[in-house]
C-alpha cells in the first residue's frame, strides 16, 4: 500500500523520467497472502478499480503500463484490479514480494500461468514451453533443461565472443546508432548456434572460417531476421493486436509467420533426412519421445524452436540496449563500469547489468490465473481472475530499493537478492530456462562494448518505454553515439 515519504515526490506519471530522490510510496503493510475457502474470501474486500471499463483506459494499459499502474498505486494502493475490454478477465496488479510469492510458487493446479492467454500465443503455437501448463510444460521443460545447463551454456561462451567481435569491428564512431540493432545482430548469432546449430554469421566467421550452413539453414537465418524486422514495424505491431482476440494468426499475422514457418520446416525436413547436429537444442528436439514413445511431431517441434528463437533473442538484446541507455546518462557510473570492464571486474559489471534489469524490466509484468480465491493483504483476488505480477512496480518498491529511480550498480556489489524481489526472469516453476545463458551473453557482451566502444554522455530525458506484445523495449533503441571504437 502506498505511503507518503513527506520528504521526497510521489509519482504519478511519466515514471521512467523521475528524479533520482522521487519515491514511489510503495511499501508493505498487510503481507498476508495466499489461497482462501469461499467464506474467508467474503470477509476481504474486493481490489481498488482506479480506472473505469473503456476502449480508450484499455488502450492506455496497453501502450503506457508503467504510467497507468504506478500513478494508480500513488493513489490507490499496491493492489489494484482492472476490467478492460479485450483482456482475457479481470486484471488484479500486484507487487508486494509476499504476495508475488503466493501465486509464483502455488501449486499450479490453483494458480496456473496465464501465457496460453498471451498475446504472444498466436505466434509460438499452443505446444510452447511458454503457452503450456501442467504434465506438459513439466514433460518439456525436463526435456530442453539439458540443453541449458551451465556446462552446455559454458561451450556457448566461444559462440558468443566471436559474434560480438564480428559486430564490434563494425561499429560506426561518430553517428548515431541504436544499440537495440547492433545488440539483436549479435543475439541472433548467438540464438541460431544455439538452438539451430547455425554458426557463421553473414557467411564467414569473424576468423574467416567459412560458413558451413547449408542452403535452407542459410534461409532461416534470412527468414528470421526479415521476420523479427517485419515483428517490431508498425504493421507488425498492429497485425498482432488485430489478432489479440484469435488463439491462431489470422490476417496480416499469419502472413507474416507463414515465410518463418516454412523456412523451419525445410530445416526440420533436412534434418529428418539425415542431418543432425549433436550439440543444439533442435537436435535434442528430434530426438525426443511424448510419453506414448512416439517423437514429437513437427508443428511441436515448431512451436518450442518459435519460443525459443524469439525469447533468447529480443529480451537479451533489449537489456543491452537499455543497459546503455542508463549508462549514457549517468557519466559517473559509465566511467565506473568502463573501469571495471578494462579490469576485468566482472562483479560490477554483473552490478550494471542487474541493476538495469531493475529498473528497466524488459517483461514488464508476468501473469496467472486464479482459480481458487486469493488473500493479497486486506483484498481478495476471484477464480478467473488474472494476476499480474507488475515487476516494474515490485522493482521500484521504497522498502526494497532505497532511492528507487536512481540508477545505482553498487546496489548489487557484495549483496545477495531475494528471488522474489526481483524478477527479470521470471519466477517458480516457470523460470526463465535461458537464464544462464541469457546473463552469459550479458556479460560478455556488455563488457566488450565498454571495453572497445567509448560512449558521448549526455543529460537528455530518458527513452520512453514502448511496449510491444509482453515486452518493454526503449522507444528509441538506446541510441547513442561513439566517441571511438577500438
Amino acid at each position: 500500500m502506498t505511503a507518503s515519504t513527506g520528504q521526497r515526490p510521489t509519482i504519478t506519471e511519466r515514471w521512467f523520467d523521475a528524479a533520482p530522490d522521487a519515491a514511489s510510496g510503495l511499501v508493505s503493510t498487510c503481507a498476508e497472502a495466499g489461497p482462501l475457502s469461499a467464506s474467508e474470501a467474503d470477509a476481504l474486500s474486493a481490489p481498488p478499480m482506479p480506472r473505469s471499463a473503456t476502449v480508450r483506459n484499455a488502450l492506455r494499459f496497453a501502450r503506457r503500463e508503467g504510467d497507468v499502474v504506478f500513478a494508480d498505486a500513488a493513489r490507490c494502493g499496491d493492489v489494484l484490479a482492472y476490467d478492460l475490454p479485450g483482456a482475457p478477465g479481470r486484471l488484479v496488479v500486484i507487487s508486494d514480494p509476499a504476495h508475488v510469492r503466493s501465486v509464483l510458487t502455488a501449486d499450479p493446479a490453483i494458480a496456473p500461468s496465464a501465457t496460453r492467454l498471451s498475446p504472444l500465443r498466436p505466434i509460438v503455437g499452443p505446444d510452447s514451453v511458454l503457452t503450456t501448463v501442467a504434465e506438459q510444460h513439466r514433460r518439456q521443460r525436463a526435456a530442453l533443461l539439458p540443453s541449458f545447463h551451465r556446462a552446455s551454456v559454458a561451450q556457448c561462451a566461444d559462440v558468443i565472443r566471436r559474434a560480438s567481435a564480428a559486430h564490434l569491428d563494425r561499429w560506426p564512431a561518430r553517428r548515431r546508432v541504436r544499440v537495440d540493432r547492433i545488440a539483436q545482430a549479435i543475439t541472433l548469432d548467438v540464438i541460431m548456434a544455439v538452438i539451430f546449430g547455425i554458426h557463421a554469421p553473414d557467411g564467414v566467421l569473424s576468423d574467416g572460417v567459412p560458413d558451413a550452413a547449408t542452403t535452407v539453414e542459410r534461409h532461416l537465418r534470412d527468414a528470421t531476421r526479415r521476420f523479427l524486422r517485419w515483428s517490431s514495424s508498425t504493421v507488425g505491431t498492429v497485425a498482432q493486436l488485430l489478432n489479440a482476440s484469435h488463439p491462431e494468426p489470422v490476417g496480416l499475422l499469419a502472413r507474416g509467420v507463414r515465410h518463418l514457418d516454412a523456412a523451419i520446416a525445410a530445416v526440420i525436413a533436412e534434418r529428418r533426412a539425415g542431418r543432425h547436429t549433436a550439440d543444439d537444442v533442435m537436435s535434442v528436439l528430434l530426438a525426443a519421445r511424448a510419453t506414448d514413445g512416439l517423437p514429437l511431431s513437427d508443428s511441436e517441434i515448431r512451436d518450442e524452436l518459435v519460443s525459443l528463437l524469439l525469447a533468447g533473442h529480443e529480451t537479451t538484446a533489449t537489456t543491452i540496449a537499455w543497459a546503455f541507455e542508463r549508462l549514457t546518462r549517468h557519466p559517473e557510473v559509465y566511467a565506473q563500469a568502463r573501469r571495471a570492464a578494462a579490469e576485468d571486474d566482472a562483479e560490477f559489471v554483473g552490478a550494471v547489468i542487474t541493476e538495469t534489469m531493475r529498473c528497466r524490466p524488459v517483461i514488464p509484468s508476468v501473469a496467472r490465473e486464479l482459480k481458487r480465491p486469493w488473500r493479497f493483504g486486506t483484498h481478495r483476488g476471484e477464480p478467473g481472475d488474472i494476476v499480474l505480477v507488475s515487476t516494474v512496480l515490485l522493482h521500484h518498491r521504497d522498502d526494497l530499493y532505497p532511492h528507487p529511480f536512481d540508477f545505482r550498480p553498487d546496489r548489487f556489489v557484495g549483496t545477495r537478492t531475494d528471488p522474489m524481489t526481483l524478477l527479470p526472469f521470471g519466477g517458480g516453476n516457470r523460470r526463465c530456462l535461458g537464464a544462464h545463458l541469457a546473463m552469459t551473453e550479458l556479460q560478455i557482451v556488455v563488457r566488450d562494448i565498454l571495453r572497445r566502444v567509448e560512449l558521448e554522455t549526455h543529460d537528455r530525458p530518458s527513452e520512453p518505454p514502448r511496449y510491444r506484445n509482453v515486452t518493454m523495449i526503449p522507444a528509441r533503441g538506446g541510441t547513442v553515439r561513439a566517441l571511438s571504437v577500438d
